[in-house]
């Protein structure tokens, strides 16, 4: 190995980076993904818009209602209209649901009767409709129960439900959203810095160094990823503080594993990022490229917006062929859970991260030419 040759390429490459201002998008793309993703993504609907009818006027109607006020998860407004005009109203997206007490719910319930709710939901947005039925619906049956409660109704045989949540318990959005933010920071920031590197020298014809040089190919991707590869580990602290001590995220694994697995997941973006710019001869086009194959498994095959599990067929299979999914895993983990290398699920996709890295940096190797076409 030419080590003297490999130094003064990866001088090179840090004069270039400092010289060109890249030193800033380093840092700066990053720390501005987190903190406005983080402030802005939310899961959890809130002061969600509720008209309520209510055609009883009972005591017991009342304190149904009540259960809607003074709470966060909804702007709740009685009013003595029709239904036409309440649907109207969610027609014209001045409300986001409906509900409507019958007249004869107190009496049917001190008779024992079935009595119905009318609920209408807002559904333009699938998931926020969900959420927000949800919502009433458990708000309702909590009024019932504390109805049955006081009128000795349906006591007998009540069943009581102890609910405890784990790993998140304040059920906080910057719990779940942080950590996989972080994941896609560091798959999507190195990646674009990285395909930089190669099409840059191909578009200045400054590649002729290299088709001159005595390096191997391998040798001369090391010396162009390996400055790259040390200015983005610290991004690894970086957003560790950020996540801590901004967010608040709590932190219960290991560090070492953390940082290990993120170093990892450092090599495989530069390595995504350097197989681009190997196969690309116009920068533009190496960043578009690279934006398309790490944003969107970023989000949609991450396990941070949704589920792994609840995908089927060419999703589960989509998610498993990007690597985000594996070290997200490992991040949740480290961040929450604290289960570690005791996990085998954690130790086989540590190798699968291995593998990743392995053949994507190989692949690199085999399709850089060390000729003119």
């Amino acid at each position: 190995m030419k080590i003297t040759t490999i130094k003064a390429y990866m001088l090179k490459e840090f004069m270039e980076l400092f010289r060109t201002r890249l030193i800033v998008m380093v840092y700066l793309m990053p720390t501005m993904i987190v903190l406005l993703f983080g402030y802005g993504i939310r899961m959890d609907v809130t002061h969600a818009r509720i008209l309520i009818i209510d055609n009883d006027q009972s005591k017991y109607s009342q304190m149904l209602t009540s259960k809607f006020e003074h709470t966060k998860y909804f702007n709740a407004t009685v009013l003595h209209v029709s239904e036409k005009e309440a649907l109207r109203s969610i027609k014209q997206a001045k409300t986001d649901a409906v509900l409507i007490i019958p007249a004869s719910f107190e009496k049917r319930l001190l008779h024992g009767q079935k009595s119905e709710i009318g609920i209408f939901v807002d559904a333009s947005f699938p998931t926020r409709a969900t959420t927000i039925e949800s919502y009433i619906q458990g708000t309702v049956l909590d009024a019932a129960n504390e109805v049955a409660q006081k009128s000795g109704l349906a006591t007998k045989g009540l069943i009581t439900l102890n609910q405890r949540t784990l790993f998140n318990q304040a059920m906080r959005d910057e719990d779940a959203i942080v950590p996989g933010l972080i994941g896609l920071v560091l798959l999507v920031a190195p990646a674009i810095l990285a395909a930089l590197l190669i099409v840059k020298e191909k578009e200045r014809g400054t590649i002729f160094n290299f088709y001159a040089s005595p390096l191997s190919k391998g040798e001369f991707l090391l010396a162009k990823l390996f400055p790259v590869f040390l200015l983005h580990s610290l991004n690894i602290f970086i957003l560790f503080l950020i996540a801590l001590y901004i967010f608040n995220v709590p932190f219960r694994g290991s560090f070492m594993l953390y940082w290990l697995s993120s170093e990892l997941y450092i090599l495989i973006s530069l390595s995504i990022g350097m197989l681009i710019s190997v196969i690309t001869n116009r920068q533009i086009v190496a960043v578009v490229l690279t934006v398309i194959i790490t944003i969107i498994p970023g989000f949609l095959y991450s396990g941070m917006l949704m589920p792994i599990s609840s995908m089927v067929g060419e999703s589960y299979i989509e998610a498993h062929s990007f690597p985000v999914m594996y070290y997200n895993h490992i991040l949740y983990d480290t961040f929450l859970i604290g289960q570690g290398l005791s996990s085998e699920k954690i130790v086989l996709y540590l190798l699968i991260l291995v593998g990743f890295a392995a053949v994507l940096f190989t692949a690199g190797t085999l399709l850089l030419k060390k000729e003119m076409k």
